[in-house]
């Protein structure tokens, strides 16, 4: 799979077949999501694998679309970052006028790239962000300096979702 093909292939997956994503595949994914960019290289985010009745104990909090996916992924991924760190300095003041908005930048940065690696790996993936941060924390006990930046569920696809319309380079894109 080339660039362009894993760039317009990977869509938001949210139906998944039963079969177990081996740790192996699981630790290949986490390796090429590592390379990353992040700020001064601080690598901030991290990724616990929830599966089982811990799985379906955080799925139990999130709204009935959201579970309906969870339920159905062999995995969900909790993406935390290391608090503190992007966009700091090392005496803890902010090293730009976006203060701690940059943390979110390479959180995003590194959910994507796990999205594709995943993709290039044959699995599925959807990123979820509406849900309750402190009770999902309190249930899988989220280490201390650390928060969490988005829930992925992850597994064999059991569905080829379309590409949503794109828009045009036109409208994205202003030269001056």
């Amino acid at each position: 799979m080339d660039a362009k093909e894993l760039l317009v292939g990977r869509r938001s997956v949210r139906k998944y077949k039963a079969d177990a994503v081996s740790e192996e595949v699981l630790r290949e994914v986490v390796e090429l999501a590592s390379f990353a960019p992040s700020w001064k290289n601080t690598q901030i985010s991290r990724y616990i694998a929830v599966t089982g009745e811990l799985k379906d104990k955080v799925s139990a909090t999130l709204m009935e679309h959201n579970q309906n996916i969870v339920n159905g992924a062999p995995i969900l991924i909790i993406q935390t970052d290391v608090e503190k760190r992007s966009g700091f300095e090392r005496d803890g003041s902010f090293s730009t006028k976006k203060e701690d908005r940059w943390q979110n930048y390479d959180a995003g940065i590194a959910g994507l790239q796990f999205c594709l690696a995943a993709y290039e790996k044959g699995l599925g993936t959807v990123i979820m962000g509406i849900f309750d941060e402190d009770e999902v924390a309190s249930i899988v006990d989220i280490p201390e300096g650390q928060k969490i930046m988005a829930l992925i569920a992850l597994g064999y696809p059991d569905e080829e979702p379309q590409a949503p319309k794109r828009k045009s380079v036109d409208d994205l894109l202003t030269i001056k």
